[in-house]
């Protein structure tokens, strides 16, 4: 799921070599939360308008969680 999610920020940003992903390990619901870390100045590609971006981030790893009977939240930091 890791990859998944460097795969789809890794295109939106400029500094591609600031992307920092950190995962925690599953809650006690079983939600694993992903932190990404950007640059300052690619916060806004990575959010988007109105959040649009993120909020299409959020929908694709979770569907893509549910492949692997996990679930999944992403926190951009």
């Amino acid at each position: 799921m890791k990859e998944l999610l460097h795969a789809i920020v890794y295109e939106l940003v400029e500094d591609k070599t600031d992307i920092t992903i950190t995962a925690d390990e599953p809650n006690e619901d079983g939600i694993i939360v992903y932190h990404l870390h950007v640059a300052a100045d690619d916060m806004g590609r990575v959010i988007g308008k109105q959040g649009r971006i993120a909020k299409a981030i959020r929908t694709i790893m979770r569907a893509g969680a549910v492949r692997h009977n996990q679930k999944v939240m992403v926190e951009i930091d």
